[in-house]
């Protein structure tokens, strides 16, 4: 009953709708306004995004993986290291501890994500758990002066893989646990973000349209009337690597279909100046949010 190239819109919709769990992932508010690359980058450059008020700075690292010298591992990016560190912020934040558990509790998320643990998929998450252990980053606020934060890294410990046994050729298997940095930890704790667990499984693979969904999840519920947003800044925050503003335009188009679908109460404009913004409920209530955390 709907055009083809809408079908993918509309079952995300009818996925989110009927979404009966109600299951909550938390972020960051930082991430809201900033992200990580969608692409990679060469492994020995750093990643600056600019959002309202506050940057990010990521910078690669060296981890030693089982046996060996360290190793230089770039910065992490794409849809799957978002999804990792999604995890991690949701475990934290319901467990109200900086240490999270891997192992079956980490594999039953990633597979209710629609992320399988073999093959491709389960090579791209090592990748990218690994790049997000050796990886530092800074969130710089503007009005809280140049420093930055204090100490500056994802994870303190853990979310690397140890080889088990004599025999080096057999499947590695992860540290138990993770534990936060400290910082990192207490700024999500006192700045979360709730988001719906069913609109992250659909947009898992997108990582644009996930980066439009969280922005829209933090923003929307807070404004007090219609609120322009013009293609330049746009772009500033969502593609700073588009030359040509023309090819921003089409792209992002393309991206917030999926994340408006997956966000129901999303009440926004494409217009010729940009979007338009307006009020709208949180697509995780209150209520649903003070039961999470108890």
């Amino acid at each position: 009953m709907v055009p083809p190239e809408r079908k993918a819109l509309v079952d995300i919709a009818a996925e989110v709708l009927a979404d009966d769990a109600s299951r909550i992932g938390i972020t960051y508010t930082g991430f809201c306004l900033t992200s990580l690359p969608h692409k990679r980058l060469p492994d020995d450059s750093a990643w600056e995004k600019r959002g309202h008020r506050v940057t990010l700075l990521v910078e690669p690292g060296r981890l030693r993986l089982a046996r060996g010298a360290p190793k230089l591992h770039g910065v992490p990016y794409g849809a799957r290291a978002r999804m990792i560190l999604l995890y991690l912020q949701t475990q934290a934040a319901r467990t109200n501890s900086r240490e999270v558990e891997l192992g079956r509790s980490m594999r039953d998320w990633l597979g209710r994500m629609g992320l399988s643990w073999g093959g491709e998929t389960g090579k791209a998450l090592r990748e990218q758990a690994a790049r997000i252990a050796a990886c530092s980053l800074k969130f710089f606020w503007e009005g809280e002066g140049t420093e930055g934060w204090a100490a500056g890294r994802f994870v303190r410990s853990g979310l690397r893989f140890s080889e088990q046994g004599e025999d080096l050729r057999q499947t590695e298997m992860w540290d138990d646990r993770v534990v936060l940095d400290e910082v990192f930890f207490d700024a999500m704790r006192q700045h979360p973000v709730p988001l719906q667990e069913t609109a992250l499984r659909e947009l898992g693979n997108r990582s644009a349209s996930l980066d439009l969904y969280i922005w829209l999840a933090y923003r929307l519920h807070t404004l007090r009337g219609p609120t322009p947003v013009r293609w330049t800044a746009l772009r500033d925050q969502f593609g700073s690597s588009y030359s040509e503003l023309h090819t921003f335009k089409r792209d992002f188009r393309k991206s917030l279909a999926p994340a408006v679908a997956a966000y129901p109460e999303a009440r926004v404009e494409l217009t010729d100046e940009g979007v338009l913004l307006h009020p709208s409920r949180p697509p995780v209530s209150q209520r649903l949010v003070s039961v999470a955390r108890s």
